[in-house]
Formats: structure tokens, C-alpha cells, sequence
């Protein structure tokens, strides 16, 4: 359990660059997307079939690897277009939610019984988020944005865990991913002309910080986070997932200042976000013990 929480929080502090590098890349969230898949798959495949670690698996285990892909892809598109439609902060921020929806959705799915600890704990991130909402009219459209991108993160990570117990990480991955780019590329047309870019093509610019975005806060965080995964539960893995504001508005007060545009609701809210998450692990913690 420790080992698989160490490596929880390392793919959480890379996830927390991930709003940083969003912010800076001037794609559109939707185009954004698709060049992050592309380049992650293309990497991965190259990486796996020279360590000649491409696990074989069944044609109906790849089909829902896929339809979890597409459900990561557009939980992508939602939150870089929360990011897009306010800010890193706010949108990091939104993802607190996922304590209460995990309480409330993975009974649902996977017949567990709900925990009314676990309820409360999720209530108190999601008190937080609703200070924010209510007090502060400038990002409401990103908080929904946000939620919805916290909604599908929930499902999939709830998927996720019954998949993990038999496939390589590694190679769930890569079949993800794949359905992710496949689906994003068949509705792309679609996207783009309710919501037209200003440019399709990444600057140089870009493509650097996609290649960390893939490389790094893509490939090498999700690797760790299937694996913690296998040990810990879909309520842990996100309610824990909640460091990932930590670090990134941390990242964001400091390249982009953005702690000079929110108001005192951000911070009451955020301090009960962190509170939530504390008892949360005290929790874990002291469950182990016995």
C-alpha cells in the first residue's frame, strides 16, 4: 500500500503541470488533445515494441480499453476547455469534485456499498467548489466545464480498476489511448465547427510542451497511477487525486500570477478542498493500522 501511494502522488504532481502546460500551448482544447494522444501513442507503441512488452489480449477486452479511452479523451477536451474558459486554478480546482461523485458512482457500478464517511468527506470537497461557484460569477462556465471533465475522470477510473487486475499497465494504456485518439479524431470535424480554432497547426513552441505534456505528465504518469491502482481503491486514487490543485496552482500563482485575480471564496473554498483530503488519508492511514 505505501509504495503504491508514493507512486499515486508522483503521478499527481505530474498531472499538476499538466494545467500549467495547457495554458501555454495556444491550441484549442480539442486540437490540443489530439496532438497529446497522437504523440503519446505513437511514443508508447515505439517504446513497447523495442522492449517487446506489447501484452496480447482478447478483441473484447480491447473494445472496452477503447470506450475507456474515448471517455479519457473527452475528459481531457472538458478540462482544458475549463482551463480555456477561466483559468489553471479554477479548473485544478473543479476536479475536487471527484470525492463525492466516486462515493456517489462507484456503488452504482460495481455494486459496493456506500460509506457515509466517504460521502461526507467528498460533501466537503464539493462545499468548496460551490463557495467558488457562488461567490465568484467570472468562472462559472469553467467550474461546469470542470465538473463534467470530473464526472467522465470518475468513470474511467472506476473502469480502470476492474481492467488493471488483468492487463499490463503499459498496455491498457496504449489500447486506450488509441480508442481515445480514434473517437477524438472521428468527431473532430464536428468540434471544430461549433468551436472553430485559430490555428490547427502547433508552433514550435507547442510542440515542445507537448512533448513534456506526453512524455512525461502523459506516459509516465498514467503508468504509475494504473499501478497504484491495482493496490488502492477508485475512491482513494481520486479523492487523493485532489493534491493535483495543490500543485498546480501552486505552478500557476508562479508563472502566470493568477492568485492576483481570485477573491477570498477561492481560498475558503480551496482550504475546505485540502481539509477533505487530509482526513482522507489520516483515514487510509489509520484503516492500515488495523
Amino acid at each position: 500500500m505505501k509504495a503504491a501511494l508514493i507512486k499515486l502522488h508522483i503521478a499527481i504532481f505530474l498531472w499538476g503541470f499538466t494545467g500549467v502546460l495547457g495554458r501555454a500551448i495556444t491550441l484549442n482544447e480539442s486540437l490540443l488533445v489530439w496532438y497529446r494522444i497522437a504523440i503519446t501513442v505513437v511514443s508508447l507503441f515505439v517504446l513497447l515494441k523495442w522492449k517487446h512488452e506489447v501484452q496480447k489480449i482478447s478483441y473484447t477486452t480491447i473494445l472496452q480499453l477503447f470506450g475507456i479511452g474515448a471517455i479519457i479523451a473527452m475528459h481531457w477536451v472538458c478540462f482544458y476547455g475549463s482551463i480555456k474558459y477561466s483559468n489553471v486554478s479554477i479548473a485544478l480546482t473543479a476536479m475536487s469534485a471527484s470525492g463525492v461523485i466516486t462515493a456517489l458512482v462507484e456503488p452504482l457500478m460495481t455494486k459496493k456499498k456506500i460509506v457515509f464517511t466517504e460521502l461526507l468527506l467528498g460533501l466537503l470537497g464539493i462545499a468548496g467548489i460551490y463557495l467558488i461557484f457562488h461567490f465568484d460569477t467570472r468562472y462559472r462556465t469553467g467550474i461546469i466545464v470542470g465538473l463534467v471533465a470530473t464526472i467522465l475522470s470518475v468513470v474511467f477510473s472506476i473502469l480502470n480498476k476492474k481492467v488493471v487486475a488483468t492487463v499490463q499497465p503499459k498496455t491498457v494504456m496504449l489500447y486506450e489511448l488509441t480508442g481515445g485518439l480514434l473517437v477524438l479524431t472521428l468527431i473532430m470535424p464536428v468540434y471544430l465547427h461549433y468551436f472553430p480554432a485559430k490555428q490547427l497547426l502547433p508552433s514550435a513552441t507547442d510542440w515542445g510542451w507537448l512533448l513534456i505534456l506526453s512524455w512525461f505528465c502523459t506516459v509516465l504518469a498514467m503508468d504509475l497511477s494504473l499501478q497504484a491502482l491495482q493496490k488502492v481503491s477508485a475512491f482513494t486514487q481520486n479523492l487523493t487525486v485532489n493534491l493535483e490543485p495543490v500543485y498546480g496552482i501552486i505552478l500557476a500563482f508562479v508563472v502566470y500570477h493568477e492568485n492576483e485575480k481570485l477573491n477570498g471564496s477561492f481560498y475558503i473554498g480551496f482550504a475546505l478542498i485540502l481539509v477533505a483530503v487530509a482526513l482522507q488519508m489520516l483515514r487510509v492511514v489509520k484503516l492500515k493500522k488495523h
